[in-house]
């Protein structure tokens, strides 16, 4: 990861930085009733992402601060969330991974009309699945959650695990100047094409962090949340590995990281098991491996104050499963996905014995140039998206199970986003998955094919888009219809 700051600020301290505060997000208080009423304000702001001696950036944010309020709700409760637009530009809210009723799920044109300067809006849902979730805008998402606009909901299960503490991590990386500002060149065809806006900076919470405290035999439950425009993590807790619990706020067998790394693309969640041990003084490292060539320590967890326990505790890991139609394979309606496009795109197509070949392929191949007059660099079934109003890409039967094969004819990583549903993740390149994980957002790797699976029960036209939100802004989205 590089960094256009001065020599002074290193790459370590630069990502490790001096705001331990920063790497632990405090949650909400208890509940009146089972209605929920919140107040959200979309305007300019300020947030010291780095530490001393630079000051603070402008950023863009939802009541001020970077992440926005930690929403927390029971499952069950009934949400009115009232948004106010002090934006200089149009905006909405869309609710990552929320089984929400159409009208709800915040897609400028599609959903609902835009929010406008000055403008409310009032969204109202049932908290319907526990679980991991978080908010952010459907309305130029590349920059306006690139600015910082984006907060975690919170949906607490009815029994939750027993653990001695939650830590929820909103992560993120900002691409800043050597001023610390945010750099203005949101939308550039080099992100666009390639593996979309990578920044210089990562933060937790909206700091650079250093370390956080933890005790001996401690018991932590640990939310994580990729709120990045386009990073992959893949997080080497080191030893003993945490214990996933739960993917995309959907309950999964409690196991170990395969590889020993927790990877989420952008828009991904999971929650973690952590038991501690070690001395006290003892220092783990928690490192970002994604890039075998640039991994770098996101942070370390520290051991401090007296042993709690001399083992870990055998209490149950396991979370209730949500409410979520199984699907019925043996009469799935089937679907074919290809996605295409990008730099060297071209070249993917022709070696997975694709036709077309129309991504940039070495110097840019002349099919994709063709293409590109309409501003479409990455397609979806041949087509690239333009704004959000599109004939559907799938009409699916409501209340039936559809497969969908999706094939990643590209150069690149893609987290696929079905908005209004979760699926079961079925297999990767013709190889069943260990769990069948309910997911709503799966990372393809290049050249992979990824078959899910879910029960159609959510009518209306619904967003399937890359994550990496150059990606979507360059073509990369499409509209499924559940009638």
């Amino acid at each position: 990861m590089s960094s256009r700051f001065p020599s002074a600020l290193t790459r370590r301290r630069f990502l490790a930085g001096s705001a331990a505060a920063g790497a632990v997000l405090p949650l909400g208080p208890a509940w009146a009733d089972t209605h929920r009423t919140f107040t959200l304000r979309a305007a300019p702001g300020r947030a010291r992402l780095v530490p001393a001696p630079w000051g603070e950036s402008d950023v863009w944010c939802y009541g001020g601060t970077v992440p926005g309020p930690g929403l927390r709700v029971r499952q069950g409760d009934r949400l009115r969330i009232e948004v106010e637009n002090a934006l200089a530009e149009e905006t909405t809210v869309h609710w990552h991974g929320l089984r929400v009723p159409n009208a709800m799920d915040g897609v400028p044109h599609l959903t609902q009309a835009p929010i406008t300067p000055g403008g409310t809006f009032a969204y109202e849902f049932d908290a319907v699945d526990a679980g991991t979730f978080w908010y952010h805008p459907h309305q130029r998402s590349f920059e306006q959650v690139g600015r910082g606009l984006y907060g975690a909901l919170i949906i607490e299960e009815a029994e939750p695990p027993r653990v001695d503490r939650e830590l929820l991590w909103v992560l993120d990386d900002w691409r800043l100047t050597q001023a610390a500002a945010i750099a203005d060149d949101f939308g550039g065809f080099h992100d666009k094409s390639h593996a979309g806006r990578l920044g210089n900076t990562v933060t937790i919470n909206g700091r650079v962090p250093d370390a956080v405290p933890v005790r001996a035999g401690e018991r932590i439950r640990l939310r994580l949340i990729n709120a990045a425009n386009a990073r992959i993590f893949a997080l080497d807790f080191g030893n003993p590995a945490p214990r996933i619990i739960a993917l995309d706020g959907q309950p999964v067998a409690p196991h170990a990281a395969p590889g020993g790394r927790v990877v989420l693309g952008p828009a991904m969640r999971a929650d973690l098991i952590l038991d501690v041990t070690g001395a006290r003084g003892t220092t783990t490292s928690v490192t970002d491996r994604f890039s075998a060539r640039d991994a770098y320590r996101l942070v370390d967890l520290t051991v401090v104050e007296t042993r709690l326990r001399d083992a870990p505790p055998d209490w149950p890991m396991a979370l209730v499963p949500n409410p979520l139609p199984e699907p019925d394979l043996t009469r799935a309606l089937r679907h074919a996905v290809t996605f295409t496009g990008g730099m060297m795109g071209g070249m993917v197509e022709r070696q997975m014995g694709l036709a077309g070949g129309g991504g940039m392929g070495g110097m840019m191949g002349g099919g994709m140039m063709n293409r590109m007059h309409d501003g479409g660099i990455w397609f979806v079934n041949g087509v690239a998206a333009e704004g959000h109003i599109l004939d559907p890409l799938l009409v699916l039967e409501r209340d039936a199970t559809h497969v969908i094969a999706m094939t990643n004819a590209t150069a690149f990583h893609h987290p696929i986003h079905l908005h209004g549903h979760s699926f079961r993740v079925l297999s990767r390149n013709g190889a069943p998955t260990a769990r069948r994980e309910w997911q709503d957002t799966v990372l393809m790797a290049p050249r992979e094919r990824v078959e899910i699976a879910f029960v159609a029960d959510n009518p209306g036209d619904w967003m399937f888009h890359c994550h990496i939100l150059e990606h979507q802004a360059g073509g990369m989205m499409g509209v499924i219809r559940v009638a």
